[in-house]
């Protein structure tokens, strides 16, 4: 069985679509799909009731971020593999049974990620490396574009080839199959909830890469997505928590005496970007 984990918050005409667009796409494998809403002040919850009886609906009361409300999923699934899926999406056909064929491919692999397609038909940059102070440093002064296959350009991959399957070690959480075993294996709910809504997917990658799994991009597992509509309404916000929980991943896996002036440099872009200085997620 597959088990589909969206974590939904006021996007419910697109959750309507993304949600129409799971039956039928996984070769005759069972699917389940869980959705927890997020305190949605738009009528989601009510849509999904009406619209999708078939979904299972859970309502936490309150707006638990996508950490927290992709564990409380990830717990009321039973699937052998789990997608994590973002709900301003729509599966391709065969997307979730392309999915299976390239985990039998690749028996190594312990999560994938999808090609994703936006609106306007062109391929989105959705694979990164881990972050590292080199490679921020390297973004910071431009490095990274300079030297796209060196070190410095380890976090972004300037370099990388969407057209090729291959190894991604950091594919984004927009679409993010799993192995459902390899998450058993970190004895513990999968999403550390110090990362509210960013950054969660990736400790999570790089704690499973830590254990020996790897994440692959598979360019025939394709998506529509329509990009951030959940955070784009509250941009700012959003800004601050993303720089946020860049520092807490840097300061979690790779503390150094040089990330103070990291930090500094960091937040200078975010007050710079959000024009301004905002609180972030506040559950």
């Amino acid at each position: 069985m597959i088990s589909v984990l969206i974590v939904n918050w006021n996007t419910r005409d697109l959750l309507d679509v993304c949600l129409k667009s799971i039956p039928g796409n996984s070769g005759g494998h069972d699917v389940e799909v869980i959705v927890v809403d997020n305190a949605s002040h738009d009528g989601s919850a009510e849509m999904v009731r009406e619209r999708h009886p078939h979904v299972k609906l859970i309502e936490p009361g309150s707006n638990t971020g996508y950490a927290r409300g992709n564990n409380l999923a990830f717990a009321a699934s039973s699937g052998g593999y789990v997608l994590t899926l973002n709900p301003d999406t729509e599966l391709e056909p065969e997307t979730l049974e392309e999915s299976l064929k390239a985990m039998d491919r690749h028996p190594e692999a312990v999560a994938l990620g999808a090609c994703q397609i936006g609106t306007d038909g062109l391929i989105q940059r959705s694979v990164r490396g881990f972050p590292s102070l080199r490679g921020i440093l390297g973004e910071l002064t431009g490095l990274a574009r300079a030297y796209p296959k060196s070190a410095w350009g380890a976090y972004q991959l300037p370099a990388f080839d969407y057209s090729v399957e291959q190894p991604a070690p950091q594919p984004m959480g927009t679409f993010l199959f799993f192995r459902r075993s390899a998450l058993d294996q970190l004895q513990s709910p999968p999403y550390d909830e110090q990362f509210p809504i960013f950054f969660n997917e990736v400790d999570l990658l790089y704690r499973l890469s830590k254990q020996g799994g790897q994440a692959w991009y598979v360019p025939s597992v394709r998506i529509l997505h329509h990009g951030g509509e959940g955070t784009r309404q509250v941009r700012m916000a959003m800004i601050w928590e993303s720089h946020r929980s860049l520092m807490r991943f840097l300061e979690k896996h790779h503390p150094s005496p040089l990330l103070p002036l990291l930090k500094l440099l960091v937040y200078a872009g975010a007050c710079l970007r959000a024009r301004g200085v905002y609180a972030g997620f506040r559950p």
